[in-house]
């Protein structure tokens, strides 16, 4: 998160130079849902305030088909 923060601050006019590192943390914030659900944890074992709810997540990387392994 610290990481795609620093790219929007230095590429403010051009975020589509952050797209990488936003998938790294979607990517992330997936995983963390999938192995919640899988423990059957409750919600509130396994948060992070970097991660959007997991909807978001999920709509984020059906819209946002990856190129590959990042």
């Amino acid at each position: 998160a610290c990481n795609l923060q620093s790219c929007l601050s230095k590429y403010t006019y051009e975020p589509q130079k952050c797209d990488r590192r936003l998938r790294k943390l979607y990517e992330c914030c997936q995983r963390m849902y999938d192995s919640k659900n899988e423990m059957g944890t409750e919600s509130t074992s396994l948060e992070s305030t970097a991660c959007p709810m997991e909807i978001v997540v999920k709509r984020w990387l059906k819209d946002n088909p990856g190129r590959g392994k990042i």
